[in-house]
């Protein structure tokens, strides 16, 4: 992991205290509510449906235990809201379509965007939030507001055996040139950066304002494919590449010339219409042409100001240096032992081999795995991390994987440096903290926003949906039959849950102050398993919530009829559909209504 310099810590300090004494002067009427808004949100606090909502920056997904033990302390002791404040936002649930699920508190929230959030927290304790997020160099810098946000990347980077360049040593250099950039602060709008390293693009970049593709030319120089004007929302566009290769040293000199052309030209003037990918598609090839020229002046003009030099990019990457294992020497040897006693207790117990096959992944390193383990359970909103749970899990990333985790964009928590002797182990430690469910890539491996349970700007709740889904699917079994499904609620069209993205996507609509959702089929966010990247269609009129479980249970009955077995084995839910197309899907779900009178979309 990147180790901050003195630099780095003091930079987090200052910022804490600023919050802090920013804080005491709204409190003492110094500072009005609008003056404190955009200082409070520079430092990743909201105000959301009932209560302040913070966001903390996880830079690249990465966090150590300590980080994750500060974490659990939050949630433990400041993610309590006023008793009477959660019963109000408890019967206002219950209000909106009869009685909602129990509104929880004291747990963080894993995102798609690799960050962490809480939602219950007092602004009046902010400040004390923010000085222990800094004692283990954390902070909700640029996760909120019109700025370069939190640059993402492949949870396996570093680690994944189809990896061309470790992708970490440039999402840091990235971070530490965008963080307060004093040009890009006020954009037209947020500003989302997505980078891969791999052959299977397991980071999304093609739904982001700019997609970064790390390649090796014919000559076998490191440098990026970088493409522009992607996003979600209410005009889900695919990223447009701009450059086929673009030399590594250069990668901030091209974004200052990117982004530098958007802040010139983006709309200010609407704020549907003011992120990149609308340029980019209102513009097309004039935009690219003005980078161009942008990027040859700031070369010029401006000497290449961000071209990385060696010696810091050298810097930078020793920081991501495998860690000490204490791995024996005589490796091939002892992996071929440790092979073999893994394969042994997995046909002693059917569990612990789901678990191998669903939630362990290969590795660089043949004595190493890649553990996931999984946040989607029964009675618990996906992506959602109790304090007891953030503890729990600290103490095997500490244990199992070098103190290291990530944070994945399937909200989930990954740790990278597993030994193989030690699977059956920490399978054994996880199943008693209920985190080996052995459900990743499969239907109840979710991905789902917070929806109007909590967020303002939600038109519908996500997580009973998602309650939902996941009671009525927990055969695993039943889940193993229908195999990977990348599946994807959204609250609202801002498609915090990228429902755009879902082989099969739920998208909340309000429809005369009630409740209904779209249903989407065929959506790709570049995964290997789901084809090139693009938004799904949707299949009918929107339906109503009890409506949903059904339609879903139609579509996948509709799949498992109109399968083909392929290479050995069955056709995947998105190759069937994309083989035999929408309209089998369709019927099934528009024949599963309950109600004949339901508004159109």
């Amino acid at each position: 992991m990147y180790q901050f310099t003195e630099f780095d810590k003091q930079f987090v300090r200052a910022r804490a205290a600023q919050h802090r004494d920013q804080l005491e002067r709204f409190e003492a009427g110094q500072l009005s509510a609008d003056e404190f808004k955009p200082l409070r949100l520079q430092n990743g606090w909201y105000v959301q449906r009932y209560a302040p909502m913070l966001r903390v920056a996880v830079p690249y997904g990465e966090i150590s235990a300590p980080q994750l033990q500060v974490l659990a302390q939050i949630a433990r002791d400041y993610d309590t809201p006023d008793p009477a404040l959660l019963a109000h936002a408890q019967a206002t649930q219950d209000q909106i379509a009869g009685p909602a699920p129990k509104l929880t508190t004291n747990y963080g929230h894993f995102t798609t965007r690799q960050n962490v959030q809480f939602n219950w927290i007092p602004l009046s304790l902010s400040a004390d939030v923010m000085d222990l997020l800094a004692s283990v160099n954390l902070h909700g810098i640029q996760t909120s507001g019109n700025c370069i946000r939190n640059t993402t990347t492949d949870e396996l980077a570093g680690v994944a055996v189809d990896e061309v360049v470790d992708p970490r040593p440039y999402a840091e250099l990235i971070r530490q040139w965008s963080t307060l950039h004093p040009e890009f602060a006020f954009l037209p709008r947020k500003f989302k950066i997505a980078i891969t390293g791999a052959a299977e693009d397991r980071a999304a970049i093609g739904w982001h304002d700019v997609g970064l593709q790390m390649v090796k030319n014919a000559a076998g120089e490191v440098g990026f494919k970088v493409l522009v004007g992607g996003g979600m929302g209410r005009t889900p566009t695919v990223g447009t590449v701009i450059r086929e290769f673009l030399p590594w040293n250069q990668i901030m000199n091209y974004l200052e010339a990117v982004i530098r052309v958007y802040n010139r030209w983006g709309r200010r003037d609407n704020t549907y219409k003011a992120r990149i990918k609308i340029l980019v598609k209102a513009e097309g090839q004039r935009y690219f042409d003005e980078v161009e020229a942008e990027y040859q002046d700031i070369l010029v003009k401006d000497g290449g100001l961000h071209t990385i030099p060696q010696a810091e990019f050298e810097r930078v990457a020793a920081c991501f240096a495998a860690p000490a294992l204490n791995l024996p020497t005589s490796t091939s040897e002892w992996v071929a032992q440790a092979e073999a006693d893994v394969a042994i207790e997995a046909a002693k117990t059917p569990a612990f081999a789901r678990w191998l096959a669903q939630n362990v992944k290969p590795h660089q390193n043949p004595a190493l795995r890649a553990v996931t383990l999984s946040f989607k359970r029964p009675g618990q909103a996906p992506g959602d991390a109790t304090a007891d749970q953030l503890d729990a899990a600290a103490a095997l990333v500490a244990q199992f994987s070098a103190s290291e985790a990530r944070v994945t964009h399937s909200q989930n928590l990954v740790l990278p440096w597993v030994r193989l002797d030690q699977l059956h182990a920490l399978w054994l430690q996880a199943k008693a903290l209920g985190l080996a469910q052995p459900n990743i890539g499969l239907l109840t491996d979710m991905i789902a926003c917070p929806g109007g349970d909590y967020c303002a700007l939600a038109n519908a709740r996500s997580l009973p949906l998602a309650a939902a889904i996941t009671e009525r699917y927990q055969d695993l079994d039943e889940l193993n039959d229908l195999g990977h499904i990348d599946f994807h609620i959204s609250g609202c069209i801002n498609s915090c849950g990228h429902h755009h993205s879902g082989h099969i996507g739920i998208l909340g609509v309000d429809k005369d102050g009630k409740e209904w959702y779209q249903v989407t089929l065929g959506g790709s966010d570049g995964k290997a398993l789901s084809g090139p990247t693009g938004p799904g269609k949707v299949v009918g009129p929107s339906f109503s919530s009890v409506e949903v479980p059904d339609v879903i249970e139609a579509v996948l009955d509709t799949y498992k009829a109109l399968r083909q077995p392929v290479q050995g084995r069955d056709e995947h839910f998105i190759e069937t559909l994309r083989r035999v197309g929408h309209d089998p899907f369709k019927a099934a779900a528009n024949a599963a209504r309950h109600t004949a009178d339901a508004p159109t979309a």
